[in-house]
């Protein structure tokens, strides 16, 4: 079968743009010939820094002819509904239709169809137009003297030639002839901009890759990550280093060239006095190169550096690699400043004596005074919710309320927390935010802080993404649970809450940090306690959230902070969801009351094993066999006895059921109250027999009314056993 082959090439797509592109082009094309009736094989796209390219393999050559009846109108209806129904068929008259009957619906038209199949490469012409026309970049530009007619293409950057071809393996494939805002397709690419600029001609997809390649192109961008990888591994390897492997930046590289040439570069080792978090940011940011270390050094950076060229010169890449050099110099020199500048007194401490006693900092020390300044400066966090220095004082006395209940100094967690955010009046965070945390840490340990104090500055942001590990260290989840927690009550206290898709201040993410710090730590918080401490103790005085009717700050709190534990609630759904944990099992066990996230997990994972047993299978169809009559007959008005009255038993079944039901309360409600979930489900495993036994024997609706009352309250107390654990009907089964 024919496979097709497409080349869109234009001036330099943006390296972020290019993947997503890519497979964008795969699928409109690929839906488009689905749609038109052609069914293909296998697709794949590829793309470099100035193309994007589809190889379509089996594309049926012709798609099936259609015949089908489309229902139009009744015969009497209005004109205007009889021509719509002639132009939606394409016939010329209504005497090109036929009247059916219908006895319930009367006359009405029906026009037979039929439409023969088209050409794959006609449906293809006809489809790419509009596909390149109306393609979803995030950003696009018009050019030339076309741009100032309406309608003119748009692209991301200027398109200068589009390549399509069709046809067998067995035979040439032939051009599919197009037009777009005067490119029509054909058959010619050309290769490297410097090395291999005349034009190619090219049949298929294997015939256009290798000439690609002879003309310095190496299509595949995975394959240009290869080559990138492992020659940066060889030239480190012979230079004695071991290089420093960036898969964000591999990815990025590799959509800035199409024929990567692998170099070294050096700097000067004074350089290296400066942080390796430091050194190899700059590097990043301003020259998109890679750092080395020395061989079997973990810590510790070398002052060579692995550039990736386009181009193969003829000094091999000498002067590349010392102009690289040169610019990295530069921006070092700037880093060092940055570095030095931080360890110096700055120039307005007499201004910040102020700030120092709120926060009781030592002004001798310079991330104290950078606090102080933070401070001082009245840097706003949220208009609605004060400044940085403030939400910091809100995160101190937070971080020592919590410190008890995971077994941290509260000192510690205040002092922790008091430096938190210093960082952020420093140089070097200022030149790359992406170090917050991470230099706060470098600066404490330089000032003498303790060490567990050091890592809370930098872990309390952890974790910032589903792969980020929590914090360990109690100081650290002190610190962590404050600041993220102070973040989630702040703006749902504001109304400030996630909706749909939109979430600018990331309180999915915060939520789903505090879930995984209490969780993956086996800590026990009542979140409930936290939200009022928060609003009665915590809560800056400009806090106002518009209202229709004049109820108080007092009087919203409530139902505020039960929307807010239903947001942790719907976070953990997903988490525990991504754990591989059953959906019917989370909402068997949380209720809208549950407030400590670590019982609920746990009592999901208790509930899991035992469900996966034979007993517990059992047990559930019993479970909701009760509660399925009950529910009938509450419905229904039937009177159930408050009380189970054993005088009124008539069958040895019901005397077994009601003392299994006695033993296993007492026993699932003291094995709860210690929190020993798998022990409880034991407990309640113990009801299987009895309950089966108990619906193969005896009749609950019985004639009489007391007996049929007090079998009724039987199953209830099988209801409120087993509901002391999970609501059983929400189990699917």
């Amino acid at each position: 079968m024919p496979d097709l082959l497409l080349e869109l090439r234009s001036e330099e797509i943006p390296a972020r743009m290019q993947r997503k592109a890519a497979g964008d082009l795969k699928k409109l094309v690929a839906d488009g010939l689905v749609e038109a009736g052609l069914t293909y094989e296998a697709a794949r796209e590829y793309w470099t820094p100035r193309r994007l390219a589809l190889d379509i393999r089996g594309i049926t050559a012709r798609s099936k002819d259609v015949s089908e009846e489309i229902k139009g109108p009744a015969t009497t209806a209005p004109e205007q509904a009889i021509q719509g129904f002639l132009r939606k068929a394409g016939l010329a008259s209504i005497d090109e239709a036929h009247v059916h009957s219908d006895p319930k619906k009367g006359d009405f038209y029906v026009a037979r169809v039929s439409r023969p199949g088209r050409a794959a490469e006609e449906i293809v012409a006809g489809l790419m137009p509009g596909i390149i026309r109306n393609f979803p970049w995030p950003k696009s530009m018009r050019w030339g003297a076309a741009s100032a007619k309406p309608g003119s293409l748009r692209w991301v950057r200027p398109l200068q030639s589009i390549l399509c071809t069709f046809g067998p393996e067995s035979s040439d494939p032939e051009v599919v002839d197009f037009e777009v805002d005067g490119i029509r397709a054909g058959n010619v690419t050309l290769g490297h901009r410097f090395h291999a600029p005349q034009a190619i001609t090219v049949k298929r997809f294997d015939d256009y890759v290798t000439k690609l390649e002879a003309a310095k192109v190496v299509l595949d961008a995975e394959r240009r990550k290869r080559i990138i990888l492992d020659d940066a591994r060889n030239l480190t390897f012979a230079a004695g280093l071991d290089l420093v492997e960036d898969e964000g930046l591999l990815e990025e590289v590799s959509g800035l060239l199409e024929w990567p040439v692998v170099l070294m570069g050096e700097f000067e080792q004074a350089f290296l006095g400066i942080p390796p978090e430091v050194i190899r940011l700059t590097i990043r940011a301003n020259q998109k190169c890679f750092v080395t270390r020395p061989r079997g050094e973990a810590e510790k950076l070398s002052n060579r550096f692995v550039l990736v060229s386009n181009i193969e010169a003829r000094d091999g890449g000498a002067e590349i690699a010392r102009g690289n050099g040169k610019v990295v110099r530069a921006r070092l020199s700037d880093a060092v400043h940055f570095w030095n500048t931080d360890q110096a007194d700055l120039p307005d401490l007499a201004a910040l004596t102020g700030s120092a006693e709120k926060f009781a900092l030592d002004l001798k020390k310079p991330l104290d005074q950078r606090m102080a300044r933070l401070d001082r400066l009245g840097v706003t966090f949220h208009a609605k919710l004060g400044t940085q220095g403030e939400r910091v004082e809100r995160i101190r006395r937070l971080a020592a309320d919590l410190a008890p209940l995971v077994g941290a100094e509260p000192a510690m967690a205040e002092r922790a927390a008091v430096l938190a955010k210093a960082d952020l009046q420093t140089e070097v965070v200022g030149e790359f935010p992406e170090l917050q945390g991470a230099m706060g840490r470098k600066y404490a340990l330089l000032q003498g802080e303790d060490a567990a104090v050091a890592a809370a500055i930098e872990e309390h942001y952890r974790p910032q993404g589903p792969s980020d590990s929590v914090p360990t260290d109690p100081v650290s989840i002190a610190v962590a649970l404050a600041d993220k927690l102070d973040t989630l009550t702040g703006f749902w206290a504001i109304d400030e809450k996630p909706t749909g898709s939109k979430d600018p201040y990331a309180l999915r993410r915060a939520a789903l940090g505090v879930i995984r710090v209490l969780v993956e730590n086996g800590v026990r918080l009542n979140l409930w306690s936290i939200f009022e401490f928060w609003e009665t103790t915590l809560q800056p005085e400009n806090v106002h959230v518009e209202s229709a009717t004049p109820i108080s700050s007092a009087d919203m709190r409530p139902a505020r902070n039960a929307d807010l534990l239903s947001f942790f609630h719907d976070r953990l759904k997903v988490y525990l969801r991504d754990k591989g944990a059953r959906h019917d099992l989370i909402d068997a066990v949380i209720t809208p009351e549950a407030d400590d996230l670590l019982l609920v997990v746990s009592r999901v994972a208790a509930l899991g094993i035992f469900l996966d047993s034979e007993d517990g299978q059992n047990l559930l169809a019993g479970t909701r066999r009760a509660a399925n009559i009950l529910a009938a007959e509450e419905k229904k008005g039937t009177a159930i006895a408050e009380d189970v009255d054993p005088i009124l038993f008539r069958q040895d079944e019901e005397g077994a059921l009601f003392e299994a039901v006695t033993h296993a309360e007492h026993e699932a409600g003291e094995a709860i109250a210690r929190q020993d979930f798998s022990a409880a489900m034991q407990a309640l495993a113990a009801l299987r027999r009895p309950v089966d036994a108990f619906f193969e024997a005896v009749l609950v609706n019985d004639e009489d009314s007391f007996v049929r009352a007090n079998r009724l309250a039987l199953l209830s107390r099988i209801r409120g056993a087993t509901g002391q654990m999970a609501d059983f009907s929400k189990i699917a089964g």
